[in-house]
């Protein structure tokens, strides 16, 4: 027997937080996976010797195909019924992840990571509306959503902890395989313990207004990624205006629609769309520091993937004591006081490092920072973003914010990340000795340069090395000066649309 809507108010209280732990598990999965990948790269690349360029689609095309279709899915769970999508994008998810764990080409990984991103788009809308239907008091629903957020966020901070573990002792692929045990308990409990929700039977799927959006984002991306690894050419001209026609078509084609795909008059709140775009640039914060901090760690500073992980511990702690404890400070401080403040930690995590430097220190030290401003941000923007709309409106909004949590993770690899991959390519000094096939794959990455240097002779591979991670190094200070402009912008931001109306509760 399942659970309906109607009778969440007759469950017990702890059933509802039962079911709110359930619910946690795919939020942990997926953001874990965002992240865990990225940490995981430098093993990757040894065995499977991507390009530069297919060491960034192994992180995006996940992040990618899972931001184009997270409205779609949330549009369909509104449809549908939430419930069904999760228990779907469940099984999904965790029989692709099987099946890439074993794949031996990087063609093979993007695809996986891929379609993962397919299953992984049923499961994000789903839970942060099925916690609206479980939770219809105001404060218990604004602990669950802290609770919802600050899962977000520690999920991308234990990735490198969780992927050092695995890779300490097993291969690469076993980050891929965790997807099988987290996800069994929700598929085992799920239809015992979560409500469905009510579908609303608003007409059928937009499937022209999903593939522009992901003709869209693809385009951009793929613009973006080609200038950071060859440059700019009539290649990333011709992407780049792609992108452009089609999200402007998109936006049109949305705004004629009478039920629309992305309901962009959500974006008339000043407080919604403030908090949107809040979310996207502090989750691409996160993910590019991630991004440069473990191949650096791990390759530069030769620290096995456990060493480099547990480095990270004290900003994962940060990251999950910031975000419960906000929760009764946000209710006493107004939004646009405290999100300057937390955006101002992560301004100060990216100093540091320009400033400064590199070293392992300061590394752990501005990771704290950067988990102090963001752990605490995804609580506090996403209940502000749930609040500000209607209940019918649940599964649009919870999929706008999340597609800005994506879209966050894929700008975060491929723009910020960007820098670094283009600033070390620019930059690199090899010596003559290199043949030019040695020369081309030192040059695309550090994992390469990395691989060429174990070929050589002593002081030959300590040179090339040293050149490397020199020119890593500078693509490092350049990027770290690039996102302290922007924390400052969304402190401006911030201060501009946040601004809670007389009437509305802070």
């Amino acid at each position: 027997m399942s659970l309906k809507a109607d009778d969440v108010t007759k469950q017990p209280r702890s059933s509802r937080w039962i079911a709110l732990a359930i619910l946690m598990l795919p939020v942990l999965l997926v953001t874990v996976d965002n992240t865990v990948v990225g940490f995981a790269l430098p093993k990757i690349a040894e065995a499977l010797q991507p390009s530069a360029s297919q060491q960034l689609w192994m992180i995006d095309a996940y992040s990618l195909v899972l931001a184009g279709l997270l409205i779609s899915m949330g549009s369909l769970g509104d449809r549908k019924g939430h419930r069904k999508l999760l228990l779907i994008g469940s099984l999904g998810f965790c029989v692709v992840s099987a099946m890439t764990a074993y794949t031996d080409s990087a063609a093979q990984l993007i695809t996986g990571r891929a379609c993962m991103g397919i299953f992984g788009a049923m499961l994000m809308p789903s839970t942060l509306a099925l916690i609206r239907s479980l939770f219809e008091d105001r404060e218990e629903r604004r602990f669950a959503v802290a609770i919802w957020a600050t899962t977000l966020t520690v999920g991308s901070a234990l990735g490198p902890l969780i992927g050092g573990v695995l890779l300490e002792f097993f291969s690469w692929g076993s980050i891929f395989l965790l997807a099988v045990p987290v996800l069994v308990p929700l598929l085992v409990l799920g239809p015992l313990l979560l409500p469905e929700s009510e579908p609303d039977g608003s007409g059928p799927m937009d499937v022209i207004s999903t593939m522009q959006s992901m003709v869209a984002l693809g385009a951009l991306v793929y613009s973006i990624k080609h200038i950071a690894s060859v440059g700019p050419d009539v290649s990333a001209l011709v992407a780049f205006s792609v992108a452009l026609v089609f999200g402007w078509v998109f936006v049109r084609r949305q705004l004629r629609l009478p039920t629309p795909l992305m309901d962009l008059s959500l974006f008339r709140n000043k407080m919604f769309s403030g908090s949107v775009t809040i979310n996207l640039m502090s989750l691409a914060f996160l993910i590019s520091f991630v991004f440069f901090s473990t191949q650096f760690l791990q390759i530069a500073l030769r620290m096995s993937p456990l060493s480099a992980s547990l480095a990270l511990i004290p900003g994962q702690v940060m990251a999950i004591v910031v975000g419960l404890v906000i929760v009764p400070v946000a209710q006493r401080v107004s939004v646009i006081v405290l999100i300057p403040i937390l955006l101002a930690f992560t301004a100060a995590a990216f100093l540091l490092v320009a400033g400064i430097g590199s070293s392992l220190t300061i590394l752990v030290m501005a990771f704290a920072l950067l988990n102090i401003g963001v752990g605490a941000i995804a609580t506090v923007s996403n209940d502000v973003i749930l609040s500000a709309v209607p209940s019918t409106k649940a599964g649009a909004a919870s999929a706008i914010s999340e597609t800005a949590y994506e879209v966050g993770v894929v700008l975060g690899t491929t723009v910020l990340g960007g820098v670094v991959t283009a600033t070390y390519r620019s930059t690199l000094q090899l010596p003559d000795f290199l043949t030019p096939l040695q020369t081309h794959l030192a040059s695309e990455t550090l994992a390469g340069a990395h691989s060429i240097s174990a070929t050589l002779t002593g002081s030959q591979g300590d040179e090339v090395m040293y050149n490397a991670t020199r020119a890593f190094e500078g693509g490092i200070s350049l990027m770290a000066w690039v996102t302290f402009s922007l924390a400052l912008l969304a402190i401006f931001i911030a201060r501009r649309t946040l601004k809670v109306p007389k009437a509305a509760p802070v």
